[in-house]
């Protein structure tokens, strides 16, 4: 039912200067794999095949990474790197990738209503590559979101419990616990300080939308740092129906901050093996 997934891919990446200077944060290696081809290969593992991405100026590589290489796969062709290339081609195979650009930054829901044009009216799966997602005791945070979309029909955003006095870094919902792990939101708050914080729940980089989100945003005024946003967004649809909040199976790693980054390609090295 979820066919569509959208990448936000057009912010400067300012916390890893200088090496985001010409180079996307998304396409940062853990390993020897991009952050966004990590969120891609999570879309597919939830039955996902259309990618939708909201680039920007000095993204372009990010759009080469998704396409056929010609002059390097022909050096290579034969040789014991071409198996290198075996799961980037399987996605360029498997995927479709289509792209439109953020022309200013002016926060996630501006991001996401720039991406309606890739969508239409139909649901659609939203992931932040540079939070990095990995349950390695079953099912990928998306796949378990879609299959909650499939019982509830409703737009979902994923959260974790985080130190009381983190609280500033985050969307935070309360609500009710319907069933466990799942929420029925009823306040969500864009980065309170941790005294004003209604719960410790914050919400990461993967959210189900239903497409009247596009609407609602349009109708949001701006809000911190007059950037539009997403949960601001969410809270009017809240207001209106039903958001629910899904309490994630798996890890999460921010690898928007050089802390985070270090963490997961630390964690995935050692479930790897040093061969990578």
């Amino acid at each position: 039912m979820i066919k569509k997934c959208l990448f936000p891919a057009a912010g400067y990446g300012t916390r890893f200067l200088p090496a985001t200077k010409a180079m996307p944060k998304e396409m940062l290696p853990i390993l020897t794999k991009p952050l966004i081809q990590y969120g891609v290969e999570e879309a597919v593992e939830a039955g996902i095949h259309n990618m939708a991405i909201i680039t920007g100026r000095g993204k372009r590589a990010i759009e080469d990474h998704f396409d056929i290489s010609y002059e390097l796969e022909h050096q290579i062709k034969g040789s014991s790197k071409e198996p290198l290339l075996t799961e980037i081609r399987n996605l360029i195979t498997k995927c479709t990738f289509s792209y439109t650009r953020q022309i200013e930054m002016k926060g996630l829901g501006d991001a996401i209503l720039k991406g309606g044009i890739l969508i239409g009216q139909e649901p659609f799966a939203v992931v932040l590559a540079d939070d990095l997602c990995i349950n390695q005791e079953g099912e990928g945070v998306l796949d378990q979101m879609v299959k909650l979309y499939e019982k509830y029909k409703c737009s979902i955003v994923a959260i974790m419990e985080v130190p009381e006095d983190k609280t500033y870094k985050y969307g935070v919902i309360d609500g009710k616990e319907i069933e466990e792990g799942v929420y029925m939101v009823s306040n969500m708050v864009e980065k309170p300080e941790p005294k004003d914080a209604p719960t410790n729940l914050a919400i990461i980089g993967r959210y189900i939308l239903t497409p009247d989100i596009f609407e609602v945003i349009q109708k949001t005024k701006p809000g911190k740092n007059g950037e539009l946003q997403i949960t601001d967004a969410l809270m009017n649809l809240a207001q209106k129906g039903m958001v629910l909040a899904y309490k994630f199976q798996g890890q999460r790693f921010d690898c928007g901050s050089v802390e985070g980054y270090v963490e997961a390609t630390n964690y995935l090295y050692n479930i790897e093996g040093g061969d990578k």
